[in-house]
């Protein structure tokens, strides 16, 4: 591990959102299960929304990949090492491309091939990053967290919230 010193990486504090299957509620923060922007098959990942606006916009890029009936969850995270997306100092600092970040990566993944939003990952974990604030591509102004590690020893903390 590199480090993150230099890297704009300020806490993260508050409750996010998240789309799942409701027979899979009580798994919300398990992670994905399949590969995803920022993950490969075998990687943990929990892929949040800021808001349930920006799950909406979300689920506009995973139309045919999703279950038919989906609840929106309220998960409260507190989180430090990630680094902003929207930053560009964090993203120079950190020698990243936000190009790279939103390139097309559903064919390249299913091609075999190693699509560039994992190299993203894969540097930011090299210098100790837990998560990316990664901006809506669908609807710009939202953003979603992404979590690499969450919930063991030195990662940010999540706790899904109890209906009602």
């Amino acid at each position: 591990m590199i480090g993150l010193d230099g890297i704009a990486a300020p806490p993260v504090r508050g409750t996010f959102h998240r789309a799942v299957d409701p027979r899979y509620r009580e798994r919300a923060i398990a992670g994905s299960r399949a590969a995803g922007r920022y993950s490969r098959a075998h990687e943990p990942t929990l892929y949040l929304s800021s808001s349930r606006d920006g799950v909406a916009a979300a689920m506009l890029a995973h139309r045919d990949a999703r279950a038919e009936e989906l609840e929106v969850v309220e998960v409260d995270v507190e989180a430090s090492g990630i680094v902003d997306l929207r930053d560009a100092d964090a993203l120079a600092a950190a020698g990243i491309d936000v190009a790279d970040a939103a390139a097309p990566w559903q064919d390249v993944a299913a091609a075999g091939g190693t699509p560039r939003s994992w190299t993203v990952r894969d540097r930011l974990l090299e210098l100790g990053a837990n998560g990316v604030i990664d901006p809506s591509r669908q609807r710009p102004g939202l953003w979603h967290l992404v979590l690499f590690r969450w919930n063991e020893a030195g990662a940010p903390t999540v706790r899904l919230r109890r209906r009602g």
